[in-house]
């Protein structure tokens, strides 16, 4: 690393105020605080002195979602070949086969997650340039975050409208990262979910050829929450699921889905990497488990359909959940703050997907919708904590002074 040190401190009065490119200086502090903990420290006061600033707690989170984008790249992968009759459900995995997978699917992945960076950081650097400020940091994660949560045949134009949505009007406007209400990849996706629906709902677009007519037909891409919704306009009173998979399907992630929320065992390591740096809330995950399962079992009590027969567990490793507690709803910009208000937001988080996905069978997730709406309403949950807390120490100041 040394060589780079030198080849930076060699080009940094470049960009210093009265060098040739000192209009370029955000950008290049940018890249530079990126590669190294910067060398200012602070002359008086009382402040924190730490190497791990903001940019190195997002690359964490960054590194957390590797697992899952990994296991995606490789059952986008798989999904591919299952669909055109190449394998099986039941076809034993070899290293060859593993390869193949991951081969596909890391060539039709990567091309998503380029076109979020290059958008999303090319129109954060130009608003860096423009108001002078250093370079925001939130896009490290948002731009990896944005395609693990879209189907893999979205087309790209389409990511980048989103994206160029998502960081203009979800962020920028706002002042940048740590001043935006919303999630922004939570936004990007809720741009092409109301913009672009077909593309972003049914069966075709979560496998990777399916919607260009080269999938067999003995084999679905739907989803085991598209599998419920089936059952309930069908009238059934069980639910098939979809090409013979199962609770260890499910639980490893080998079904059709969004980029990188499927597997349960990968998004868990995330989780474990982030409550063991301290980088996200553990408090927030387990109040929005504890939220659905709540609210699964109130609907396994008084199920009159197949969908609220589904056992209240099973809302936990089906869609979006766990991807969206462990990495957005625990978003430290735009969650509740207070130690009471994680408990509250999560809580009603894990609620309002459980409802929304039993009494709206149109749209059977319903994390999108639930963190974004909690996103609105976290400052409010907030200032009931704190309003509460004031009136129980105004109480207690008012007993001590009568005595």
């Amino acid at each position: 690393m040394k060589p780079i040190r030198n080849f930076l401190d060699k080009i940094k009065p470049n960009f210093e105020p009265g060098g040739k490119f000192s209009w370029l200086h955000s950008t290049f502090d940018g890249f530079e605080t990126f590669l190294y903990v910067p060398n200012t420290v602070t002359k008086k006061g009382s402040h924190i002195r730490d190497a791990a600033d903001s940019k190195r707690l997002m690359f964490m989170v960054v590194v957390a979602l590797v697992p899952a984008l990994l296991f995606g790249m490789f059952n986008v992968g798989l999904q591919h070949w299952r669909a055109i009759g190449e394998i099986t459900v039941s076809s034993p995995y070899s290293i060859s086969l593993i390869w193949d997978c991951f081969w596909y699917g890391f060539l039709k992945v990567l091309p998503l997650i380029l076109i979020s960076y290059i958008v999303g950081l090319g129109i954060e650097f130009i608003f860096t340039q423009l108001r002078g400020h250093e370079i925001n940091e939130g896009y490290l994660v948002s731009g990896m975050l944005i395609p693990l949560i879209m189907p893999v045949d979205v087309p790209l134009w389409m990511v980048a409208v989103a994206v160029a949505f998502a960081v203009i009007i979800g962020k920028e406007v706002f002042g940048g990262t740590g001043m935006n209400i919303f999630n922004p990849a939570l936004l990007a996706r809720a741009f092409i979910f109301f913009a672009y629906t077909p593309y972003i709902s049914g069966d075709t677009i979560w496998i990777a050829g399916m919607s260009k007519g080269e999938a067999i037909d003995s084999f679905s891409g739907a989803t085991p929450l598209g599998d419920i919704t089936s059952a309930l306009a069908d009238g059934a009173s069980t639910v098939t699921w979809s090409n013979g998979t199962n609770l260890w399907d499910w639980i490893i992630g080998t079904i059709p889905g969004s980029i990188g929320e499927t597997s349960v065992i990968a998004i868990l390591l995330g989780a474990a990497l982030l409550i063991f740096t301290n980088v996200a809330s553990w408090r927030i995950m387990l109040a929005s488990v504890l939220g659905a399962c709540g609210m699964g079992i109130i609907f396994n009590l008084i199920g009159s359909n197949v969908a609220m027969q589904i056992p209240f567990w099973q809302h936990l490793i089906f869609g979006g959940f766990l991807f969206g507690t462990v990495f957005m709803a625990t978003d430290p910009v735009t969650s509740a703050q207070t130690t009471p208000g994680k408990w509250i937001y999560g809580a009603i988080i894990g609620i309002m997907t459980v409802l929304i996905r039993m009494v709206n069978p149109g749209y059977p997730e319903g994390m999108m919708l639930s963190i974004l709406f909690m996103n609105a309403m976290a400052p409010l949950v907030d200032h009931y904590v704190v309003a509460a807390n004031i009136r129980r120490r105004n109480k207690r100041l008012s007993l001590t002074t009568a005595k």
